[in-house]
């Protein structure tokens, strides 16, 4: 299994996902429509977004 790195911006929204995420499930931002059990989603798109970018070829 070849793995490569993920492109910059497939990196940072990873990141911007995660965050989000993490900061929605401790309650130190709210976004109107984002509520409920998004904060896990957000994580874990943000994580599957990070594996699918070292695992896929220019992503």
């Amino acid at each position: 299994m070849k793995l490569s790195s993920p492109k910059k911006v497939t990196w940072w929204i990873a990141v911007v996902l995660g965050v989000l995420g993490i900061l929605l499930h401790l309650g130190v931002m709210s976004i109107t429509g984002l509520s409920g059990s998004y904060d896990f989603f957000l994580v874990a798109i943000g994580f599957v977004l990070l594996a699918l970018g070292t695992r896929l070829r220019g992503l």
